[in-house]
């Protein structure tokens, strides 16, 4: 890590992150231009990514985000689906902007269309899969950083940072790390402290588990639902017979209060009787 001044460097921490979300496992093919980042090969066949070489270059693309002094002058491409929400949420903390999914033709180079963009720096997720994005660039003169791994190919790439970008994890943590790192550059988050934005933020959902989370929420609420109105009803039935039987025993009592009558009922003979 020479290269790198010493408050650059990564913490321990940063380390066990890079290894946990298997940033450093390769393909079994390796391009030629992507043999220097190569540590190793393993027993079957898969080739491990040097990590400090990863973190190095990851802090070169962090020093060239920095420079460009309007943020939205950079735009993030992502065709690749596990890279759609590292993307958006890297352009939204660095003040970038997103294109995910399809990437349109001639978005920049051919001004008569909607979506023309001209920006100063583009920031792709693979450089096979968004390829289109980067050979417009290298038309138009826009320099691109992208993701590698072991075997993509590097034509038109100028900055590669080594890593698995075919795992959402490793995505989602290099993205993470890349916003982390240009914030500390800019000033705004100290080196000292924590960023409170958590790194699953950045990983990509799979849009079923997500249907089924707001399902199982529902269902939840449902159940409590049912469960207060039965409690509901329970009560209500006792004020309901509370009701019935205060409303009975005012009959009773309104039938009592009749025996005035048959007092009547009683003198009237009587007085006809004196009469007589």
């Amino acid at each position: 890590m020479s290269r790198v001044p010493s408050i650059l460097n990564p913490t321990e921490e940063d380390i066990k992150l890079l290894l946990s979300a298997q940033c450093h496992i390769g393909t079994k093919n390796v391009n030629k231009a992507m043999t220097t980042y190569v540590h190793k090969r393993r027993a079957d066949g898969i080739n491990l990514i040097n990590i400090g070489k990863t973190w190095e270059k990851l802090i070169l693309a962090a020093r060239i985000i920095t420079a460009i002094e309007n943020p939205q002058d950079i735009v993030v491409v992502s065709a690749r689906p596990y890279g759609h929400r590292a993307a958006l949420k890297f352009a939204k903390y660095i003040g970038a902007e997103a294109i995910v999914g399809r990437f349109t033709p001639g978005t920049f180079t051919n001004y008569i269309t909607r979506s023309f963009r001209e920006p100063r720096l583009v920031i792709c997720t693979d450089p096979r899969s968004d390829f289109q994005a980067v050979l417009e660039a290298s038309y138009v003169n826009i320099p691109v950083i992208s993701l590698a791994d072991t075997d993509a190919t590097l034509k038109y790439i100028d900055v590669a940072i080594p890593t698995n970008n075919k795992a959402k994890h490793s995505i989602g943590l290099i993205y993470w790390l890349l916003a982390r790192a240009v914030l500390r550059l800019r000033g705004s988050l100290e080196y000292a402290a924590t960023w409170e934005v958590m790194v699953d933020m950045f990983f990509y959902r799979d849009p079923e588990e997500i249907e089924k989370e707001n399902e199982a929420a529902e269902f939840e609420d449902n159940d409590f639902a049912a469960a207060a109105d039965a409690v509901a009803g329970e009560w209500g039935v006792e004020v309901e017979a509370e009701g019935v039987a205060g409303i009975a025993a005012a009959a009773d009592w309104s039938a009592q209060a009749g025996t005035s009558d048959w007092a009547d009922d009683v003198e009237a003979p009587a007085n006809a009787s004196w009469d007589a």
